[in-house]
């Protein structure tokens, strides 16, 4: 993933491949105040503390590799431009951040379903593809089938599903971000995964009748 490589350069400020170990362990309403005075390493730590679980939560709905990167970066990039006025008044960092990547992933998808042409993971060159057809498919169908049954979803269970498992967040930060309490958002899981479990065990018996 980009992170892999450092951070690189958002907005012309160059952010170190790996922050300053002074950095390490602050926590981050004390990033955030250092980013905010002109520090970029703490911002470089707050990127790095967070990439990939923005990747991959933007991954899972994108579904693919480059276009997830993409967003990532806008993600972090729009988070620099706006650092300045964010407040800590009760959102934390993480959730002001997740809130950022959902709204450019839905920008993205509205794009997406505007234009008349190929997938995109379909017009971009892809190595594994090449390399290994037949995982690639079984991959994608198994990814396919998965999107396919939590869009039959409630579109607040889609959202708890999304942020939980895509973005490895707890529930505490889920709610923070859905404006819920931690309650609410167990309940939509809960609701949720019955209903996808409901929906696999519904296509495992229509699959063996098949048989």
């Amino acid at each position: 993933m980009a992170n892999e490589q450092g951070v690189g350069d958002l907005q012309g400020l160059r952010i170190p491949a790996r922050s300053p170990a002074r950095h390490f362990d602050w926590p981050d309403d004390e990033l955030v105040r250092a980013a905010q005075g002109g520090d970029v390493a703490a911002f470089g730590q707050l990127y790095e503390r967070y990439f990939d679980r923005v990747y991959s939560y933007l991954s899972f709905k994108a579904g693919n590799q480059t276009e997830a990167e993409d967003l990532a970066e806008q993600v972090f990039l729009k988070a620099m431009e706006s650092l300045r006025g964010y407040k800590w008044t009760g959102v934390p960092f993480q959730a002001w951040l997740f809130r950022i990547a959902h709204n450019l992933l839905v920008d993205s998808l509205r794009r997406r379903s505007k234009r008349a042409s190929e997938p995109l993971d379909e017009a971009l060159p892809d190595r594994r593809r090449e390399a290994d057809p037949e995982s690639h498919l079984d991959e994608k169908l198994s990814r396919e089938g998965l999107l396919h049954a939590v869009e039959r979803l409630t579109e607040l269970q889609q959202q708890v599903i999304h942020l939980k498992f895509a973005g490895g967040l707890s529930n505490a930060a889920v709610a923070q971000i859905m404006g819920k309490t931690e309650g609410a958002v167990k309940a939509l899981q809960h609701a949720a995964l019955q209903s996808l479990q409901r929906h696999f065990a519904k296509q495992d018996v229509s699959e063996g009748a098949l048989r």
